[in-house]
């Protein structure tokens, strides 16, 4: 288990450089998580008594902290956007979600199954794990905090921050369908996944977000007695309460709470759009969220330093590398053809698919539920250095790709209107 007095000293040290490195690191192609990888792997490489970051031995752990995370990455996306919820202004988020989802899934899912010569229920699994838009280390190319112009959010940043909202949600049935294939085998089970996970669950979650969100907000902002008027009070912990009390009350009747997470973020921002208790609220999550993204890209260094890579192939590093160069940004540069951005913000939506701490969480929930006819090591390894890849990748292209599309931005004087984006 390690020396207890190390690990808490070593976790407010990691609580420490989530603080100091935004700062130290703004304006530099290199981030925060990428920091913390580094970090780990150092860390784990000194003659120290630490715990062994094993998540096939620890598979609940690892599955119940990425998930709160994921939770709390959640609902700071949803309160940070500013453009109102509508066909329309959403129609980017609906063409990645309805077309780059899915056909991400099949294509990892065909690489796995032609490469790795996997059954096609771990092909799936690994295809619905890997799919996913992560929003917790999306953080660098998303929208920024709460603000009163609904035309801030320029279509890069609330592209990637709605899609990675809704994404992880809407991956759940992928990962049901895999185990359903796993543990039963043919196609008998179709009739229910799509009636049960598919149908009931992202309806529950959605409805359960709202629910939630109206509740909520009108608590927040106009509860007749002022002592329960909490927008008054400015108190940011009150946006934890709002994270785990939706996402509870919704696994409870088997919805999706991922869905009902983002969803209920979003509604308490369209509750009073302009007031200042929205920026308590996403400030005191964003702080939260930096802090357990910390900790857990620190694990992950720890992961890769003891050795957690071996079981790992060149073909199962090929295809973690075939879907963050080939596959993602094919289908989301595919899926954009006709939508509101121009060609060069296209391409740079469809690269920043970025894959992080919602895999690990997924692929730890589906392990916990059946077999899948390859070695638990093995999954985790691909899936482990996908997310590494793309951490690297992308942590290091983040700041000067989102800088310069900003500074041609500012050419046009305009930061959120179509013609901007037509004319980039």
């Amino acid at each position: 288990m390690g020396n207890p007095d190390l690990i808490f000293a070593l976790a407010g040290a990691g609580a420490l450089l989530a603080a100091v490195l935004p700062r130290l690191l703004n304006r530099r192609p290199f981030s925060l998580p990428l920091a913390c990888l580094i970090g780990g792997i150092l860390l784990y490489l000194l003659p120290l008594d630490l715990p062994r970051p094993d998540p096939v031995a620890h598979r609940a752990l690892v599955e119940h902290a990425t998930e709160i995370c994921v939770l709390i990455s959640l609902m700071g996306a949803g309160l940070a956007i500013n453009r109102r919820f509508g066909p329309r202004a959403w129609a980017s988020t609906w063409r990645l979600l309805g077309w780059t989802l899915p056909l991400t899934v099949a294509g990892v899912a065909g690489a796995a199954c032609l490469l790795l010569d996997w059954p096609p229920a771990a092909a799936l699994l690994l295809g619905a794990v890997l799919a996913p838009t992560d929003p917790v280390l999306a953080s660098d190319v998303q929208v920024g905090e709460p603000v009163d112009s609904e035309k801030a959010d320029d279509e890069v940043r609330f592209t990637l921050t709605s899609e990675a909202g809704l994404n992880d949600g809407l991956a759940f049935p992928l990962v049901f369908a895999a185990i359903a294939m796993a543990s039963a085998g043919g196609f008998g089970w179709a009739g229910e996944w799509v009636l049960v996970d598919l149908l009931y669950r992202c309806g529950a979650g959605l409805l359960c977000g709202l629910l939630a969100g109206k509740l909520l907000g009108r608590l927040f902002f106009r509860a007749p007695v002022s002592d329960l008027r909490l927008a008054e009070h400015r108190d940011g912990f009150v946006a934890l309460a709002a994270t785990f009390l939706a996402y509870g009350l919704t696994e409870l009747v088997h919805g999706y709470g991922f869905i009902a997470v983002f969803v209920t973020a979003c509604t308490i921002r369209a509750a009073e759009r302009t007031h200042g208790y929205n920026g308590v609220l996403h400030g005191f999550i964003e702080q939260i969220e930096r802090l357990f993204t910390a900790w857990l890209i620190l694990l992950l260094g720890g992961f890769v330093a003891v050795g957690g890579l071996t079981a790992l192939t060149w073909r199962g590093a090929a295809v973690g590398l075939i879907l963050l160069l080939v596959i993602r940004p094919l289908t989301g540069w595919v899926a954009q053809f006709g939508g509101r951005a121009g060609p060069r913000e296209r391409g740079v939506t469809a690269f920043f698919g970025i894959r992080g701490i919602g895999s690990l969480f997924y692929l730890a929930y589906a392990l916990g539920h059946a077999e899948f006819g390859v070695p638990a090591e093995e999954l985790w390894a691909v899936v482990a250095f996908t997310v590494l890849a793309s951490l690297i990748l992308h942590g290091v292209t983040a700041t000067p790709i989102m800088s310069r599309l900003d500074r041609l931005r500012d050419r046009t004087g305009d930061a959120g209107a179509e013609p901007a984006a037509r004319h980039l």
